[in-house]
């Protein structure tokens, strides 16, 4: 299994960016993703999840109404897309997919992509 996300840069307060999350060695459309993020100095958080029928998305409140995950199965890539990005949006973000193995659930998680938020 293994994720790769690619899209990070750097922004100027108010841009957007989408990343994206490639996912190979598993049924990608049988797994949701999440998205997480490292802040500086803080713990990784989550910031949205997607479930695999895709009828099931959550959002962290500090990114409600600005950020869109999606996902397009053909492509076994997921998609993390942030609108009217602030300073506070500056953080390495991470995707991972959780995949029933050997009788039991496993986390996998990609390398990170930064993502910096120039004021």
């Amino acid at each position: 299994v293994q994720l790769v996300e690619s899209g990070g840069g750097l922004v100027q307060s108010g841009g957007s960016l989408r990343l994206s999350c490639i996912g190979s060695g598993f049924t990608f459309r049988n797994y949701g993703m999440s998205w997480y993020r490292q802040r500086p100095g803080k713990e990784r958080e989550l910031v949205a999840h997607e479930g695999s029928t895709e009828d099931s998305t959550i959002y962290v409140d500090s990114v409600k109404g600005r950020a869109t995950i999606s996902r397009d199965n053909a492509k076994n890539t997921g998609y993390l897309q942030l609108d009217r990005l602030n300073a506070e949006d500056t953080a390495i973000y991470y995707c991972k997919t959780k995949i029933f193995q050997g009788g039991r659930w496993i986390d996998y998680w990609g390398q990170g992509t930064q993502v910096t938020v120039s004021s």
